[in-house]
């Protein structure tokens, strides 16, 4: 038998989904040799979690609040000593099944990175700082937990490796899949900048949004990745636009809401005027 095509009853692959039901039969075929598959959905309105189910997947539902705490609530399920995390617009590269084989059976480490290859509008990308996308994804399941609501990362108690196969990752399929992607992103990393105290100032959108540029096409090579990598490297310069816009009208808001909260406690003082009160001064001249 093809050592690729082996199960792996060692590693469980965890996916937190919502509203990925033709992402999924792909995924799913991709992901035979795990020996299961856990499948957290936010409360798909597709029938995502009925499709994983029948498609033999480990299937429960948890309304959506946070990707970290997300993903804590699947880890929760496994049964595994180890977990292999994977979204549903990925892929694992031909050979990597053998090497998660390897490593779980006989570990070096407590966690490995796995490389991401992204494609940006249907075109791999090797640059604008994706080539640095190493995430930690195969772990020992009692040893690692996921932190951060926004572009979560795993903590991980012990030394951690790396693998050479790696994941494909459809990170931008189109500019309707960007759009979608970036205003739910922005949206929960500009409340929880808020929630920690960020400040902005009205200039702060336009010097993110050049910073990231240019860290993107220059600093990380993007330009090297021809009319593709421009696109992307300003693409990210508009998420980080929209990103800090929205902590800006978040700040407003706070402040609006402060005003009227104090005002609201204000202590009412009779009015002193001539002995009239203010309802006796309505109306006349």
């Amino acid at each position: 038998m093809n050592p690729t095509r082996q199960t792996i009853p060692e590693l469980t692959a965890v996916v937190i989904t919502r509203n990925e039901r033709d992402q999924l039969p792909g995924l799913l075929r991709a992901l035979r040799f795990a020996g299961q598959v856990v499948v957290l959905d936010g409360g798909s309105t597709d029938g995502t979690a009925q499709l994983a189910a029948r498609l033999g997947a480990r299937v429960a539902v948890h309304p959506f609040d946070d990707f970290a705490a997300q993903r804590n609530r699947a880890l929760q399920l496994v049964r595994t000593p180890w977990a292999l995390s994977i979204d549903a617009d990925e892929r694992p590269e031909p050979g990597l099944a053998a090497e998660l084989a390897q490593a779980v059976r006989h570990p070096r480490y407590v966690a490995y990175r796995v490389p991401i290859r992204s494609r940006i509008f249907g075109r791999r990308v090797r640059f604008g700082g994706t080539q640095d996308d190493r995430p930690v994804r195969l772990f020992r399941r009692d040893l690692a937990r996921w932190q951060h609501q926004v572009h979560e990362r795993l903590a991980v108690c012990g030394p951690v490796g790396q693998l050479h196969h790696g994941l494909q990752h459809d990170t931008l399929p189109d500019l309707a899949a960007f759009l979608h992607k970036m205003h739910r992103y922005t949206q929960a990393q500009a409340e929880e900048l808020l929630a920690q105290g960020t400040q902005a100032r009205w200039y702060t959108p336009w010097s993110k949004a050049v910073r990231e540029m240019l860290r993107r096409l220059l600093y990380k090579g993007g330009l090297l990745d021809g009319p593709h990598g421009w696109a992307f490297g300003c693409l990210s310069g508009l998420s980080e636009w929209v990103l800090w816009r929205k902590v800006l009208q978040g700040q407003e808001e706070q402040r609006q809401s402060s005003w009227r909260r104090k005002r609201a406690e204000l202590p009412c003082f009779a009015w002193q005027g001539r002995g009239r009160t203010p309802s006796t001064l309505e109306g006349t001249a």
